[in-house]
């Protein structure tokens, strides 16, 4: 989510108020949206963040787009989205560590106390 602005502590803030309930829409197809506040400028205008989520233990940032950019997505755009969030919330952990490990896929907010392992120190 470099690109779109959208610092990491912004995008862990708003995996928390998700897992919370706290959704803007969801778009159908493990798809959501959250407006996620920018420093200084809040959430009227700050970003939107585009997620694939099971709304357990998965969330995954697919897109990210300022306000002032844009108000939603296309249907097409929403398609291909929706495709791609049943890749992601479809492969195994192991297969998600691979990703990450390649670096086709940046982890953050990973609480490995919350998985049972132990933090690194």
């Amino acid at each position: 989510m470099r690109k779109s602005g959208l610092p990491d502590a912004a995008l862990c803030a708003a995996v928390i108020e998700m897992a919370q309930g706290l959704i803007d829409a969801d778009l159908g197809g493990g798809v959501v949206k959250k407006r996620v506040s920018l420093p200084g400028r809040g959430k009227r205008g700050g970003a939107r963040a585009i997620v694939a989520t099971n709304k357990g233990d998965r969330w995954f940032f697919l897109h990210g787009f300022a306000k002032t950019e844009r108000e939603n997505v296309s249907g097409e755009e929403l398609k291909a989205l929706q495709k791609l969030a049943a890749n992601y919330l479809s492969r195994s952990a192991a297969d998600l560590n691979a990703l990450v490990e390649q670096g086709a896929m940046q982890e953050i907010c990973h609480d490995p106390e919350a998985e049972g392992e132990k933090p690194d120190s």
